[in-house]
Parts: structure tokens; C-alpha cells; sequence
């Protein structure tokens, strides 16, 4: 049975830099994954480029059952860090939209760079490695608390930390495992659901408008959460079976079953200016010429069909203004784990050190990355947290 000080179950990004972490305080690092190479989210996201981290990263633009559990950990290893690490490889990068950093050539860098960079700190890693269970053993001599069963051996370790991930992408290999692992040991686990993930259109919804599908527009989308309305400005795009866009799977996060959504189809735009200000020209023609200054023409010519103005008064056109700001409708479910980005909920940030990320039930348990409950916004955020929780459990694991 080999030992280790630290066993890391998941060699993404989380587990990957915590292992640097950890092994460039001279500890013995196993890093052990299922799949047959590391990095594997990595190598996909950002269309191939990896939207690596966002410059805007704060623990408000986190989801979590403690909105402050996160600000320790994003405070202890910042975009900024991870970009040094970057340059020191000589990385190139770019900036996108609202702060979001992308590879310029290919996402195959950041997993390069973390390999060298493990390598470097003396961490080995196992991979095509199913893990089977963890246990939980008394060995105070040598500090070896627990071991690892796994398809190919055991492995006894001081510190075991799980970056197993969530359970969005089940294609790529997502499993329950961390989330069962925490069970085992008494830790809560807050509800897990898809986020980031595009919703589907009730029946209604659907005979109205998926025969648009790739239609794209800006709005504001919002959707209601206990607080207050949480507001994305981005794109929504019509697909053959709902709505997606970046728009839409941030406010898929806030999302609750049965609840509206609410989308301003033109942000800051007053669509029928020129009919109120006309007395002569009122008519569906003229409706029709301004909404397709603002919408799609096809989308235009819909929502003229299916929602007709209630007459051409003052009143009833203000009206009609007002629905353009503020169409609400109520999704009938979302696209679920395959298309979902990340998972929300996950392991109680009220069991865990938000510091270390170990366990207050088990010391020498740590969690870290997407199985945590914190759910970042799209655009980089989940990429932030999961590198700042990952340094954090590396430097004390």
C-alpha cells in the first residue's frame, strides 16, 4: 500500500492546483482521476479556448447558501495570480466582453501549464484510476488518517481532497462520488440542480416560438430570487426547444421550477417612440417598421402576431411598450445535467473552513471546486473558484 501526505480524487482544475499547491510545500502529492487524461472540462470550455478566469471576480457574483463563504478563498489567490502564473509560461491571452480572459490559441496551454507546473512541485499523477471508497482509519503514529480503495490498489494519506466536481456533463464523466463521499462522513449537502443551462419552453411557449430557433438578440433577462431580481444583460437565443444565450443560463442559476422569468427585449430602448409622437401614422405597419428596428424581423413579425397591440391609443401603446420591457413567462423545466455548465448546491459551506476548505467534521477532509456549494456567474467565475479553493486546501492539506 503506497502513503502520500495529500490524495487528491480529481485531476481538473480544482484538484490540479491544489496538488501545486501542496506539493510546492515539499508534501507528497497523489492526484488520482478516473478519466484516461487530466484537465478533460478544461480542454472544452470557452469553445476550445478556455475562459479562464474574469477580472470582475467577487464573491457577489457567486451563488451560495453563504453569499460570504467565497470571499476568503477569492481573496487568497485572485485573477491576477492565476495570470501571473500565465505569463510566467509565457501564455498568450485575451480579453472578451465583461471582463472574461480566454487562451489565444488553445485551452491545451492552461492544462500543459498545469502539468509542468505539478510535475515541477513533485506530484504524481494516476489517471484512468476508478476511486472505490474512502475510509476513514485511526494511525496517530504516522498521521496517515485515511485510505483510498481504488481499482488499481490503496493509497493510505494524511489528507484526502475531494475535487471530484459536480454532476453537469455526465458525458465527460460527471459523477455523484463527491457528493456521496460527503454523505458518508455526516456532511450536509445543500440540493443539487443544473445551472448555466438553458431553459425549455412550456407547451404554449413552444408552438409560438421554435420554429425561430437561431434567432439571437440582446435583453435583459431577470429572474426572481428571495432578495430581489438578478439582472443579466447579454444575449438570448430562440433554440428548437426553448431559450439559451448567455442571457438565459445566468439567470438559469436563479431559476426556480414554476416561477417566471422576465425579459426586456429592448434594454434601454423606447421601441414606439414614433408612434406616440405621431398622429397620423398608427397602424400595424408602423408597429411592425419599429419593433423590426429593434428585433429580428422574424422575431419582430411574431411578436406583432401573437401579441397585437390592444389599440392605438396613448394608453394602449404604453401598454404595449411596457410588455416589450417586461415579457414574462414561465419555463417548463431546464435542458438538465447535459447541458448544464456547472452544478448548484452541493457540499454546506457551513461544514467546511472557508479558509482551508477542510472539513469541520473531519479534519483532514477537504473540499474543493464545483462539488462545493458555490456557483459562479458564466464568463470565467466557476474557472476563479475553482483555482482560489483549490490554493486554499493546497496550502494547508
Amino acid at each position: 500500500m503506497q502513503n502520500s501526505d495529500v490524495v487528491i480524487l480529481g485531476a481538473g482544475a480544482a484538484g490540479l492546483m491544489c496538488a501545486i499547491e501542496a506539493g510546492r510545500r515539499g508534501r507528497s502529492v497523489l492526484v488520482l482521476d478516473h478519466a484516461e487524461r487530466i484537465g478533460k472540462k478544461i480542454l472544452i470550455s470557452g469553445g476550445g479556448r478556455c475562459n479562464f478566469t474574469n477580472i470582475h471576480s467577487r464573491a457577489e457574483s457567486f451563488l451560495s447558501s453563504n453569499p460570504h463563504f467565497a470571499k476568503s478563498a477569492l481573496a487568497r489567490f485572485t485573477p491576477a495570480d492565476f495570470i501571473a502564473l500565465l505569463e510566467k509560461h509565457r501564455i498568450p491571452y485575451h480579453e472578451k466582453t465583461l471582463g472574461q480572459l480566454f487562451c489565444d490559441r488553445s485551452a491545451q496551454d492552461i492544462v500543459n501549464m498545469l502539468d509542468r507546473e505539478c510535475r515541477d512541485a513533485g506530484v504524481r499523477i494516476a489517471t484512468g484510476v476508478k476511486i472505490e471508497r474512502v475510509e476513514r482509519v485511526e494511525e496517530t503514529g504516522n498521521n496517515r488518517r485515511f485510505i483510498v480503495h481504488t481499482s488499481t490498489g490503496s493509497f493510505r494519506a494524511a489528507s484526502v481532497v475531494v475535487a471530484t466536481g459536480g454532476l453537469s456533463i455526465p458525458k465527460m464523466g460527471a459523477t455523484g462520488l463527491g457528493y456521496q463521499i460527503a454523505e458518508q462522513f455526516g456532511l450536509n449537502i445543500v440540493a443539487c440542480r443544473p445551472a448555466l443551462v438553458p431553459l425549455v419552453f412550456n407547451p404554449q411557449d413552444h408552438e409560438r416560438w421554435c420554429d425561430l430557433s437561431g434567432l439571437s438578440t440582446e435583453v435583459i433577462a431577470a429572474a426572481e430570487t428571495s432578495k430581489r431580481p438578478v439582472r443579466f444583460r447579454e444575449k438570448m437565443l430562440i433554440t428548437h426547444r426553448g431559450l439559451s444565450g448567455p442571457a438565459i443560463l445566468q439567470a438559469s442559476s436563479y431559476w426556480q421550477p414554476g416561477k417566471p422569468i422576465e425579459l426586456d427585449l429592448a434594454p434601454e430602448i423606447n421601441v414606439l417612440a414614433s408612434l406616440l409622437a405621431s398622429t397620423s401614422r398608427r397602424d400595424r405597419t408602423a408597429a411592425l417598421a419599429a419593433l423590426r428596428n429593434v428585433l429580428p424581423t422574424r422575431f419582430a413579425e411574431r411578436w406583432l402576431a401573437v401579441s397585437p397591440p390592444a389599440g392605438w391609443s396613448n394608453t394602449a401603446l404604453e401598454k404595449y411598450e411596457r410588455d416589450l420591457h417586461g415579457w414574462r413567462l414561465v419555463p417548463a423545466g431546464t435542458e438538465g445535467y447535459a447541458k448544464a455548465e456547472v452544478t448548484a448546491g452541493g457540499v454546506d459551506t457551513a461544514e467546511l473552513d472557508a479558509k482551508t476548505m477542510e472539513s469541520r467534521r473531519v479534519p483532514g477532509l477537504y473540499f474543493i471546486g464545483e462539488v462545493v456549494d458555490v456557483t459562479g456567474w458564466l464568463g470565467g467565475y466557476n474557472f476563479q473558484w475553482a483555482w482560489a479553493s483549490g490554493a486554499s486546501a493546497g496550502r494547508v492539506a
